[in-house]
């Protein structure tokens, strides 16, 4: 690697919307999210796939597939 052409690489602090923060590593210092691992649906188990069953069978239904 070529020397003083790349930036700091520093701890960075993730802040998310939620509340929650956590140490990384980062070019800048402060990070700022919306959606994390400790709120995003999918990690905390609190997806709700009736929506998706709901748009399927209504795909279904719209083309004759349902039985």
């Amino acid at each position: 690697m070529k020397k003083n052409i790349h930036p700091d690489y520093v701890e960075a602090t993730v802040t998310c919307a939620c509340g929650n923060t956590f140490k990384t590593k980062s070019t800048k210092k402060d990070i700022n999210v919306e959606v994390c691992s400790a709120c995003h649906p999918f990690y905390t188990g609190t997806q709700n796939n009736t929506t998706r069953k709901g748009q399927v069978d209504k795909f279904n239904k719209k083309y004759g597939f349902d039985k």
